[in-house]
């Protein structure tokens, strides 16, 4: 059910949760801590029993963060007493949440505001000549690797075994990285398993998220890939895989690691298993391997026909709801729900109230990790560093500063949002027309994915791969990967805002601002997204800084279609784009 044109004064702010559909079956928790290595570990063990100089260095460290918020008043001192105390006093421009009380002073003016909306078809201008690509490597590729039709596993290093953790951009990430390292290894991949997480809390396998036979059919050529192991290797390790020889492979590892620390115990033992396999893989290496991550990501992995099916209709339902700008519509990926708020360690307008109820939820999920003695909250400066989730209020004042008008069609993605009756509200008093899966989809359709956080993460992937403007609001593997796979779909252009949050905290915190300079600085952002979504990396033989997840150009240049696959329509798509059937 959508939220209709009517006066947004006439909305009852107790019902907005009601309207958008929310519900507690959307989990979207913030990202799992990263798993240490052996190496980690001994490196925990010895720092147990820090030196005396050491531990004074740490705990100079650890009072840096709070100390940062006196340096406008130590540098008042210099001009004398009175000046000094009110520095110590006043916090820094920019650290405390007013974004309520400024929207409250410019309501008016934002209602009133009568000039040009934006037009969806002409937003983005940027454009850039990109270098004509090489055709990709075909066969050729899987013949270095060792790999041709035919060819069993005898012929090979080995089989290998990867458990992939974490969200659904993150399980990618593992897959893509486990296509190349068997790659690497001159291995046959046995499909990924997927391990449970205690945050996620999804049992989905490989099988139920992604269409197996056409990730097992797009490889060929390149990389062996089989359901399950042979028998008779089962047999050998007592049908058990934890039996089965494990490496802990340290983070961001090399190629030439894999070839010498792994690759001779896979050839001794004819099988190995990498767990936990987050980040095992480095950004920089050679271009056959990065030519894998491509074809893993982008025309390997596609959703399974139950996500697949779903997603398109209520991307086609979008659509309908944007008719009045070709089809096209906005899509936000609103990370404020009551997890990311409490872990983030911000503070908003919630007063004592806000602060004990955000310490039980930090508590209760994390078990005294943020009660250490070593860890100092300080969300003030939190705030400054933009690590702080938008609400949505932000997000709006934000979009109707940049044209944005009240009649643009927007999809919500996004888990149950932190006191959507108080946060919602004025978001939908400046967008009446915002949906989400829960209102373009029926009770009955969504039945088969209630529980399954990963396969509502992937409707929502969808429905924002194929919108005309992406909104990011916080960091993460969906933003990342997202990015990247528009980046992939649309000639290069991102066609995404990413706000500058260490600018918007300071203007959402003048007192003084008005609408039109607001207006002004928000236009001068729109511009500067447009010009960073079409920026491609220099990437220079093995020099990778940056994620090909995130940027995918020029590496995966060559598997782009010459057709523009923006345009066609939604039950068109190929399997290029990783979603259709």
């Amino acid at each position: 059910m959508a939220i209709g044109k009517a006066s947004a004064k006439a909305m009852k702010s107790k019902n907005c949760c009601c309207i958008l559909g929310y519900s507690s079956s959307s989990p979207s928790p913030p990202p799992s801590p990263r798993r240490g290595s052996a190496v980690g570990n001994c490196r925990r063990r010895l720092r147990s029993r820090p030196s005396f100089g050491a531990g004074v260095i740490r705990r100079g460290a650890r009072y840096l963060a709070a100390l940062a918020l006196l340096y406008f008043g130590g540098m008042l001192m210099c001009v004398g007493p009175f000046s000094s105390l009110v520095g110590l006093l006043l916090p820094p421009p920019g650290s405390v949440y007013r974004s309520h009380e400024i929207f409250h002073k410019l309501w008016p003016d934002i209602h009133s505001d009568n000039s040009s909306a934006i037009e969806l078809e002409t937003l983005w201008t940027y454009k850039r000549r990109l270098k004509e690509q090489r055709p990709c490597l075909s066969t050729i590729v899987g013949q270095h690797f060792g790999l041709t039709n035919g060819t069993d596993a005898n012929e090979t290093s080995g089989y290998l075994i990867v458990e992939a953790n974490g969200g659904l951009n993150q399980q990618r990430s593992a897959i893509c990285n486990a296509v190349a390292v068997a790659g690497i290894l001159n291995a046959v991949l046995v499909i990924p398993r997927f391990e449970f997480n205690g945050v996620w809390r999804d049992p989905s396998e490989f099988g139920d998220i992604y269409d197996e036979d056409h990730f097992i059919a797009m490889l060929d050529g390149y990389v062996k890939v089989i359901r399950r192991l042979p028998e008779e290797v089962m047999e050998r390790y007592g049908h058990n895989i934890t039996n089965m020889p494990n490496i802990r492979v340290p983070a961001w590892a090399s190629a030439k690691y894999y070839m010498r620390e792994v690759f001779p115990v896979m050839k001794e033992q004819g099988v190995i298993r990498l767990a936990p396999f987050a980040n095992r893989l480095s950004m920089n290496v050679p271009p056959h391997i990065q030519l894998l991550r491509c074809l893993a990501n982008f025309k390997a992995l596609r959703f399974s026909s139950s996500i697949a099916v779903l997603a398109d209709k209520i991307v086609g339902r979008m659509k309908e709801k944007g008719l009045r700008t070709g089809g096209k519509y906005v899509s936000i990926h609103l990370r404020f729900e009551e997890d990311m708020v409490a872990f983030s360690c911000c503070a908003y307008d919630g007063g004592k109230t806000e602060k004990i109820e955000l310490d039980m939820i930090r508590e209760r999920g994390w078990k005294g990790k943020f009660k250490r003695r070593d860890r100092i909250i300080v969300p003030g400066l939190n705030r400054l560093e933009g690590k702080c989730p938008l609400t949505p209020l932000e997000v709006g004042m934000m979009l109707r500063g940049m044209g944005f008008d009240n009649t643009t069609s927007i999809y919500l993605a996004s888990g149950k949002i932190y006191h959507a009756e108080r946060y919602l509200t004025p978001l939908l008093k400046m967008f009446p027309l915002i949906y989400t899966k829960e209102s373009l989809a029926t009770p009955e359709e969504l039945a088969p994915f209630a529980g399954y956080s990963s396969r509502l993460a992937a409707l929502d992937y969808t429905v924002c791969l194929f919108s005309e403007v992406f909104v990011t609001t916080q960091g993460g593997n969906f933003p990342h990967f997202l990015m990247g796979h528009r980046r992939f779909l649309y000639g290069g252009h991102s066609k995404t805002l990413k706000p500058d949050k260490n600018k918007l905290v300071l203007l959402l915190q003048d007192a003084s601002i008005s609408w039109s300079s607001l207006k002004l600085q928000m236009e001068a952002m729109l511009r500067e997204n447009d010009r960073k979504g079409m920026i491609v990396p220099r990437v220079k033989k093995f020099n990778r800084k940056t994620s090909i997840y995130t940027y995918p150009l020029p590496e995966c240049g060559c598997l782009q279609q010459s057709n523009d696959s923006t345009h066609r329509p939604v039950h068109t798509r190929n399997v290029e784009l990783g979603t259709g059937r």
